[in-house]
């Protein structure tokens, strides 16, 4: 059985879902799935990771790891695939994924693929489709010759459900002595509680059809009704209406949320690039010709600030809020 080793990114105790689609997706084509976690609280997180369908959960809790820096987290995944010698090795396409993952890469001669948004197990052989030119075309990438094959996915491309639970063999590693270029001193967290728009299952987004910056209210009321995250298009971001974590787009991050609503988004390519992998987008625009339309599901041709209050107390009704 082909062994699959997954990265585990956690926030404020609980396992990220795109971390839980990845444990999912290797327990579902019948790997031998191993989880690793870092930081001093990683034991809390095996239980999940066994939910998930982990059958080993590798774990260095160190303090040192509670917040990433390259050159300690390089050192602490080479101990474990030098010791687990895994075929494949799945981890989420996020800042931190992309920062790692090429580094582990070119230190043990692995092949990397990033960005994916469907895999494909073949025996000891892993395909990945992911978008090129900005979302224009797909490719699908084979590995040749590689010690390793590392996947690094979006988030949001895999229907979580319910999987066999696995053993969860807890496995503990201690952190090997580095020689540190750089030491992180201090994080300074956003002061938003929202999820992160990568990891959203609602997204509403606001573009400049909303005129200013103090009528982004109305995205934050109806994103309080449906427990939604905030985004925003690249001109309201250089226009500096809000700050560029909540940039959707081409620059910005990719989202693929199962609903997204775009707000006075006329939709340029870029930001197309950023969102068309939702499964449904809901347009909400006075100009019928506005190019987001022909990527909606759902078209609304109206005014923003007549059609999202009656949305918004509409929500309320229904969900009872």
């Amino acid at each position: 059985m082909p062994t699959t080793l997954v990265f585990v990114e956690h926030q404020d105790g609980q396992i990220k879902r795109s971390s839980q689609e990845l444990l999912q997706i290797a327990t579902q084509n019948n790997q031998k799935t191993l989880a690793v976690a870092f930081g001093s609280h990683a034991k809390s997180l095996a239980s999940a990771c066994a939910q998930n369908g982990a059958q080993e959960v590798h774990l260095v809790c160190d303090s040192k790891l509670d917040h990433y820096n390259s050159e300690l987290y390089l050192a602490a995944m080479s101990v474990i695939v030098e010791k687990t010698s895994p075929q494949f090795i799945l981890a989420s396409s996020s800042s931190v994924g992309r920062d790692l993952f090429p580094r582990l890469a070119a230190k043990t001669g692995a092949g990397i693929v990033s960005d994916a948004i469907a895999l494909t197990f073949e025996g000891s052989n892993l395909k990945a489709k992911k978008p090129l030119y900005a979302g224009k075309c797909f490719a699908t990438a084979e590995f040749k010759n590689c010690s390793s094959q590392i996947v690094l996915m979006r988030a949001n491309q895999i229907p979580l459900t319910t999987v066999a639970a696995g053993a969860g063999q807890l496995v503990e590693h201690s952190l090997p002595a580095t020689d540190l270029k750089t030491i992180v001193q201090e994080i300074v967290k956003g002061s938003s509680k929202k999820m992160d728009l990568t990891e959203a299952n609602i997204v509403i987004s606001g573009g400049r059809g909303l005129k200013e910056a103090s009528n982004f209210k109305l995205l934050h009321d109806l994103a309080d009704v449906l427990g939604a995250t905030v985004g925003a298009s690249r001109a309201v971001v250089d226009a500096g209406w809000v700050s560029h974590d909540m940039q959707v787009g081409q620059t910005g991050k990719t989202v693929a949320p199962t609903l997204y609503i775009a707000v006075g988004v006329s939709g340029a390519i870029q930001h197309l690039a950023g969102m068309s992998g939702s499964k449904v987008i809901v347009a909400i625009n006075n100009d019928a010709n506005a190019p987001i339309f022909q990527k909606a599901t759902y078209g609304i041709v109206g005014d923003l600030f007549e059609v999202l209050p009656k949305l918004t107390e509409e929500f309320r009704k229904v969900l009872g809020k």
